[in-house]
């Protein structure tokens, strides 16, 4: 004949009763946070998987911000692309009105003056800064790309190439251009260009319409250049365009598939919280029944 006491009996309710209330909290918070997972023990195969899967954002959130920074760059160097062609579109109209055989000196030292100062705000274009401040068409120096010499030359004084930035999935793109890239062509500069043209209009050279004709040709040629690398930027761009884009679709691909490993479905969840609910509720009430009974006291 078995017996049974007392304190074992209100000590196996309180253990059933600890266990469908810990469940009932475990289904309450995963309806309440919308992860059914709250621990790792709860499903290891699935929770190594959304580790994975996080893993995979917080790298994607740093490829983000690199691609954010080279295109805020390469968004730099086309608008200073842009301001360098204007200006060579200047002194073309400059160096074509100069050519004009019927211009007294005076008229040609004025046209001068304004392509000197054209030629200094090719140097202070030169040196413009990227978003991190650093020289845009420097490469990878921290200060300027620039300096001038004792004669008042523009000389590169940058690194020979710009860094590629990672773009995430192996993909990478390069976040600038050197001044060399942009402004030499032939045996020559645009700086040397344009400072010469100044001066031989100034007065250096003997017959400065000449001068002012000969630089047209190269002034065409220093212009193609410059639209040339306003290509290679916007084709830049749109590649980081196509991979930001990728990195979207992978990332709304990822939330889905932890939302179908790790989270909560809520319609077996509530019911199974029902359910649960019920059986507590049921063995509170048998509980209640059977403490009542007289047997107990003879089993005491």
């Amino acid at each position: 004949m078995t017996s049974v006491s007392t304190s074992a009996f209100y000590e196996r309710f309180n253990l059933d009763q600890t266990a469908l209330r810990s469940r009932a909290d475990a289904l309450q918070a995963s309806i309440s946070s919308g992860n059914r997972l709250g621990r790792s023990s709860d499903d290891p195969v699935a929770s190594s998987r959304l580790r994975s899967l996080g893993r995979a954002d917080s790298f994607a959130t740093v490829d983000q911000t690199l691609s954010a920074r080279a295109s805020s760059d390469l968004m730099l160097t086309d608008s200073a692309l842009q301001s360098f062609a204007d200006s060579v579109i200047r002194v073309q109209v400059l160096a074509t009105q100069a050519a004009n055989g019927v211009l007294t000196p005076a008229q040609r030292a004025g046209i001068a003056t304004e392509i000197e100062q054209i030629s200094g705000e090719l140097v202070r274009l030169a040196n413009a800064r990227d978003s991190a401040g650093h020289a845009l068409f420097g490469g990878d120096t921290p200060g300027d790309a620039y300096a001038l010499d004792t004669l008042g030359n523009a000389v590169y004084i940058g690194t020979s190439s710009a860094s590629d930035l990672p773009l995430g999935d192996g993909q990478s793109v390069t976040r600038g251009l050197t001044g060399p890239e942009l402004l030499n062509f032939g045996a020559t500069n645009l700086f040397a260009l344009v400072k010469g043209l100044a001066a031989d209009l100034a007065g250096a050279a003997a017959d400065p319409a000449q001068a002012a004709r000969d630089a047209l040709g190269a002034l065409d040629t220093g212009l193609e250049t410059i639209t040339t690398q306003q290509t290679v930027i916007g084709a830049r761009l749109n590649w980081i365009d196509l991979t930001t884009d990728r990195r979207t679709q992978m990332s709304e691909l990822r939330s889905q598939e932890e939302s179908n490993v790790g989270g909560t479905d809520l319609a077996e969840a509530v019911s199974r919280l029902q359910q649960t609910m019920t059986v507590l509720e049921a063995s509170q009430a048998s509980f209640a029944r059977l403490s009542s009974l007289s047997l107990f006291d003879f089993l005491r």
